[in-house]
């Protein structure tokens, strides 16, 4: 068993919050653990033997309340010092970041590498200290440091391979970088303007409870008219899932087939025939498989994900030669296998798609924040870098299919404490979230993205705050379809990289 002692004010914390808290093992995957928060002690009973960390949602100073994970570490008779741990992990990931991102040979890193030094010193404060609230006191104000730190070691690092990409022609250079999702029933006037001003390509969903909410009862005539407006504007077009086992994309009908798994294969396979049969001359990049390394609605064992897997991209590949293929992942951190034993972890998924020689050409990857659910809690930039550059090693090219944050605090996002301020319960980016955060982590986040030279496209999950949204505010217009400080943002971010292009190719005629 695993414990942490967490202090407040000098004495043992009043209140923990374990909402998203799970433990993981060896290469980060998440294991079954009961936690249990009592007396200002964290109590983490885990069914693996082994190392193991804790990830928790924790405050972290002016740099924010993200989901932070500690190290693995080792049972022991005395509880670990929360603070101390999660300080030592933020060290040693920036300390393996900059090693990997090889910022050594930079002068202009030296600032960021005094910084680390300094915390550095304050975690060795920490260490000596023979009081424990006061051990957790410094290391709790080196971990908002060293948090901030993190983020602007993985912007600089985004500046310099941005800058790279820009000069190679790679930023910008087709038009497919950048995209939105549509909703399948806003075909108003200024929602199609708005899509077709602002973005070079459209995701059309194709959730399998829409096309066939009866059995054998086909509805297409939504889909039908997104496909026709992209090509009446010359959108490519990027559609699917194809299939999902996430609840809000399966008909009802199809749960009779839970216990029978040839048939439900069956009709997997029709289902997929149909779809890329009738728009298959229209659609540059099929969303084959999305998710169901997490949402197993129907308690298949591993094989039987991966046969699903390898059918759909197989007959995709078939009926579609001249359209990419692409898997997609969901909740990419994982905490979903801490829950459910019977899912797959996201990256073990991945990498067996390609180890077991699956027809397929790009991952999809969704990374959507601030939702107190599993794997949307809010993670800081350095953790979403360095998840991306987890793809490196599987030789395939990345899609992120669907990105969001929220512009503004939904009611029910927020907690209270016995009266103390609102505590945000999906986590923070820097402070509560509002139209100018929303722009800033976009622009943040897309700069990452785009710097990565194995991501070929970003696409945002919502263009308007309808009632359909998969993050509350979390569109790029509102209702009225006003623009936010983010779509602005955006439409900068776009024009930036075109015209390095364009300056670049100019020197090189020349």
């Amino acid at each position: 068993m695993l414990r942490f002692d967490v202090y407040s004010e000098g004495g043992p914390a009043r209140h923990v919050d374990l909402a998203g808290a799970y433990v993981f093992g060896q290469d980060a995957i998440p294991v079954r653990a009961d936690l249990v928060a009592a007396n200002g002690q964290i109590s983490c009973i885990k069914r693996a033997a082994g190392a193991c960390g804790l990830a928790i949602l924790y405050e972290a100073g002016a740099a924010g309340r993200f989901l932070l994970p500690t190290t693995r570490l080792p049972e022991r008779s005395k509880p670990y010092n929360l603070s101390v741990e999660l300080l030592r992990a933020q060290i040693h990931r920036i300390s393996r970041k900059r090693e990997d991102w090889g910022l050594f040979d930079y002068a202009d890193a030296e600032p960021l590498n005094r910084e680390l030094r300094d915390i550095q010193q304050m975690f060795v404060r920490a260490l000596q200290s023979t009081d424990p609230a006061e051990a957790f006191t410094i290391a709790d104000k080196a971990l908002g440091l060293a948090v901030t730190l993190g983020e602007k070691i993985t912007l600089f690092h985004a500046g310099i391979f941005l800058a790279r990409r820009k000069a190679s022609g790679g930023a910008a250079s087709g038009k497919t970088a950048f995209g939105c999702m549509v909703d399948l029933f806003s075909t108003g006037e200024q929602y199609t303007r708005r899509l077709r001003e602002g973005f070079d390509f459209i995701s059309i969903p194709t959730p399998w409870k829409h096309t066939e909410p009866k059995e054998r009862n086909y509805q297409y005539s939504q889909i039908d008219a997104w496909v026709n407006w992209a090509a009446r504007f010359r959108k490519p077009i990027t559609a699917g899932p194809l299939l999902s086992f996430e609840p809000a994309h399966l008909p009802e009908w199809l749960y009779l087939w839970e216990h029978d798994y040839e048939s439900l294969r069956d009709l997997i396979y029709e289902h997929i025939q149909r779809i890329v049969k009738r728009y298959e001359k229209h659609v540059r990049v099929w969303n084959v498989v999305s998710g169901i390394h997490a949402h197993n609605s129907f308690n298949l064992n591993f094989e039987q994900i991966m046969e699903l897997t390898r059918m759909s991209c197989l007959l995709v590949k078939k009926l579609a030669p001249n359209s990419q293929i692409m898997i997609e992942l969901v909740l990419p951190w994982g905490e979903y296998y801490a829950r459910n034993q019977r899912t797959i972890p996201p990256m073990l998924y991945a990498d067996m798609s390609v180890q077991s020689g699956i027809k397929f050409d790009t991952f999809g990857l969704q990374m959507c924040m601030g939702v107190p659910v599993d794997g949307l809690y809010v993670r800081d930039l350095m953790q979403v870098s360095s998840l991306l550059d987890e793809f490196v090693g599987l030789g395939k090219t990345v899609r992120i299919s669907g990105c969001e944050v929220p512009s503004n605090v939904a009611v029910d996002t927020w907690d209270a404490w016995g009266g103390n301020e609102p505590v945000p319960k999906a986590g923070q980016w820097h402070e509560a979230w509002s139209p100018r955060l929303q722009a800033e982590w976009l622009q943040a986040f897309y700069r990452i993205g785009i710097s990565k030279p194995f991501v070929e496209s970003i696409c945002w999950r919502d263009l308007a705050d309808y009632e359909g949204h998969y993050v509350s505010h979390g569109g790029l217009f509102r209702n009225n379809m006003e623009a936010k400080l983010a779509y602005k943002e955006l439409r900068n971010f776009k024009a930036s990289l075109m015209r390095r292009n364009n300056s670049s190719q100019r020197r090189a005629r020349k």
